[in-house]
This record gives C-alpha cells, sequence and structure tokens, in this order.
C-alpha cells in the first residue's frame, strides 16, 4: 500500500465529499454461461433472434460487455436496473465501421446496448461465436474496490477549485482511475462529455469504464477509453462513447 504524503491527505481530506467507489473486475480467461458477467464470449441471445449485427456493414458485432446485475457488488446491485446488460461494437477495419458510423460519439449504429430479462428470454444455443476474429473469453469472477475522486475539471463544476499543483497532485495519485472500472469516476481523456438522452435531454449517467487494452485487447483511436452511460428518466436509453489523446 502506498503510503500518501501530508499533502496527498489533505488534498482528499478536502475533497473526501466526493468520494465514490470504483469497482475493478477480476477475470479468468474461461468459459462461463450466457448468463454471467463477461467481456466477449456468447452472450445471453433469444432463440429467435441473429446474433446483433452492425448497423453499417451487416456483420455480427463483437460482445465487448455483458453485466448480470445479480453478480454486481451488493452497492451497486441496481446501477442499470435489474437484468443483464450487453454492449455489442462493430470493429470491422475493411469497410471502416468505427470511423464511418463515428462511434466515438453515443449511439453509433455500429453499437448495440441493451437491458434482458433473462425470465423473458428462451436461450439460443451457441457453442461457437459466429464474430469474425472474436476476442478472447473472461469471464469476470470477482470485484476489487477502491477509492475514486473526479477529475479537476469536474470537481469546479462541484464547486471545488484546485490550483495547478493540486491538479498535478490528484492525477499522480491516479484519479480518476483509469483501466476497466464499474462505477466511481469517469477517466476523461478530453473533457467532461457525458452524453444527452435523445428523449429528454438529461445528462445521462456513467455506468462503466471500458479502458484500451485493458480486459479486451482493443484500442480506441490512440490510447482512449470508453465510457457507458444510461439515462435514469428513460433506463433503456443506453450508450457507449469514447474519446482519445
Amino acid at each position: 500500500m502506498t503510503i500518501k504524503t501530508p499533502a496527498e491527505q489533505n488534498l482528499l481530506q478536502r475533497i473526501a465529499s466526493t468520494k465514490k467507489t470504483a469497482w475493478s473486475p477480476v477475470v479468468e480467461k474461461s468459459t462461463g454461461s450466457v448468463l454471467t458477467s463477461k467481456f466477449s464470449g456468447i452472450p445471453l441471445l433469444d432463440k429467435n433472434e441473429h446474433w446483433p449485427r452492425c448497423g453499417h456493414c451487416q456483420k455480427e458485432m463483437q460482445l465487448f460487455l455483458q453485466l448480470n446485475s445479480g453478480e454486481l457488488p451488493q452497492e451497486a446491485r441496481q446501477v442499470f436496473g435489474s437484468g443483464i446488460l450487453q454492449v455489442f461494437y462493430c470493429i470491422n477495419d475493411e469497410q471502416e465501421c468505427e470511423i464511418e458510423c463515428e462511434a466515438y460519439f453515443p449511439f453509433a449504429k455500429s453499437t448495440l446496448l441493451r437491458i434482458l430479462n433473462p425470465a423473458n428470454i428462451v436461450t439460443k444455443t451457441l457453442q461457437v461465436s459466429p464474430v469474425a476474429d472474436a476476442f478472447e473469453e473472461k469471464v469476470i469472477v470477482a470485484w476489487q474496490a477502491s477509492d475514486d475522486y473526479p477529475n479537476s475539471e469536474e470537481l469546479e463544476e462541484l464547486g471545488i477549485q484546485l490550483d495547478e499543483a493540486e491538479a498535478e497532485q490528484l492525477y499522480e495519485q491516479n484519479y480518476p482511475k483509469v483501466g476497466d472500472k464499474l462505477l466511481g469516476w469517469p477517466a476523461w481523456v478530453q473533457g467532461i462529455e457525458y452524453p444527452q438522452c435523445p428523449d429528454c435531454g438529461d445528462n445521462m449517467k456513467y455506468i462503466f469504464q471500458i479502458d484500451s487494452e485493458d480486459n479486451l485487447d482493443y484500442m480506441f483511436g490512440d490510447t482512449g477509453c470508453a465510457h457507458i452511460t444510461q439515462c435514469e428518466k428513460h433506463p433503456d436509453r443506453l450508450t457507449i462513447a469514447w474519446a482519445c489523446f
């Protein structure tokens, strides 16, 4: 455990009101059931549906993430409601779906995010993913909690002004936390970018962060970072968006 200097301790005490818990996934390279939380692999699908396809190239999209609300930490169990959250994302380079669909912006047609109720699903049986060059499956077997704090820009919006030295100090302590994580604070790359719900216009709440080349063998642009968000008033409105350096 890293021992914090008095200055670091004073800074964290000053911004203590903004502290949140971030949950980092602990994974195993194994094959899990279609109901389990995972990166890649075979997701829960209804027997009458096809594997979700890209709206641009019409090919099967990669399963980036599946989260079963019943397997989340108790404190985060209802973060997106109940059921199974799925994130599909097309990485077809031949037809440049990410570029053509501007997938760094929210609600791109080369992505699909949804929440399924397993009780309403007659499960489709698949032994092999139909996705070309599908990523290796990694099952989430546990969650590791850690404290998290917003960056200096977000702190300023919350009414806490940091000077340059304090902002650098916060960054050097790795706040907000980088890497894949559930909740905590988003590690924005190019400023605060909460998407707006297309139904009500409200800022959408942050749920999960997928960082470049952490648990997925994928890089968003130039070492970018992606964020999954949801509208609190319209929970079926979910999206993924990212920014890079």
